[in-house]
């Protein structure tokens, strides 16, 4: 294992000096480019390099014309398993808590649950390198009551932290309906932005490839400076039963004719969002 984590450190150090060097001959280039279009003369500090910059220049692509800033790097052989999600609490949950995190272990297919019981982060993160887990999921509680959950991807990151807000469980729901355990299809909506298509791409990995014919849904909707997820069993023609919540939050059943929406805060994501009212209407 010790052999192990100082493999994957010297690679990761590799690859972090290798885009440094590839950052820095493309502002060269960037230079020499722009002093040839416009008819300048070329920098001191390029003339000496300018026929080797000139030849890289010509061979250059759309694809390579500008180096990778190394952001999404870490989902590039995403695909070649499904995901392994290890899901916890922090130190001494309470009920509340461990009933959220039945909650998410439902979301969240091709999960495990585990008792936090004494270990430390540090020992759970080495499990799950050992174990070859793709994530950890961590839920966390203020007096008892569910606020934020922390999902990192393994072994590098990254890291993002969501404050949850209004969060309302199927425990909580009289006459609820049972979850379909089938891999889900996902629906992403508004998530445009830079920091949005990070959050997506950090929550869209945690779940497998769906079959085609799966009537499993959830949705994540970036709406009203908030980002809300619906979770829906469908059919071709009748929409049988909706269930709403905070992205991997409340796991709320309602009727066909009933929605609820629930909001949810980001945090240390480069911005904060403002949270979002939970309200629950006939359609």
């Amino acid at each position: 294992m010790l052999r192990q984590n100082a493999r994957l450190r010297r690679e990761y150090l590799y690859k972090k000096a290798a885009d440094a060097k590839d950052h820095v001959t493309a502002e060269r280039k960037r230079k020499f480019r722009e002093a040839v279009e416009s008819g300048k003369p070329v920098p001191t500090e390029l003339r000496k390099d300018a026929d080797a910059l000139q030849r890289e220049i010509a061979l250059d692509d759309a694809a390579h014309e500008q180096p990778s800033d190394g952001i999404d790097s870490e989902y590039f052989n995403a695909g070649v398993a499904d995901p392994k999600v290890l899901i916890t609490t922090s130190r001494d949950p309470s009920s509340k808590l461990v009933q959220f995190l039945k909650e998410v272990k439902l979301l969240v297919p091709n999960s495990q649950r585990m008792n936090r019981g004494g270990h430390t982060v540090d020992q759970i993160v080495d499990m799950c390198r050992g174990e070859g887990y793709s994530d950890l999921v961590v839920v966390q509680e203020h007096r008892g009551v569910p606020d934020g959950i922390v999902v990192s991807h393994m072994p590098y990151g990254p890291t993002a932290y969501f404050g949850l807000h209004n969060v309302v469980m199927r425990h909580d729901i009289q006459d609820r309906a049972t979850v379909s355990e089938a891999y889900p299809h996902l629906v992403q909506h508004n998530l445009s932005t830079r920091v949005g298509k990070r959050v997506a791409t950090i929550l869209k990995h945690l779940f497998p490839v769906p079959k085609a014919d799966s009537r499993r849904v959830v949705s994540m909707v970036n709406q009203a400076r908030s980002a809300r997820t619906d979770f829906a069993l469908h059919s071709l023609r009748t929409c049988y039963t909706r269930y709403a919540l905070a992205p991997l939050a409340a796991l709320a059943t309602c009727s066909t004719r009933r929605t609820c929406h629930t909001g949810i805060c980001i945090h240390r994501m480069h911005h904060t969002t403002a949270p979002h009212h939970a309200s629950c209407a006939p359609e």
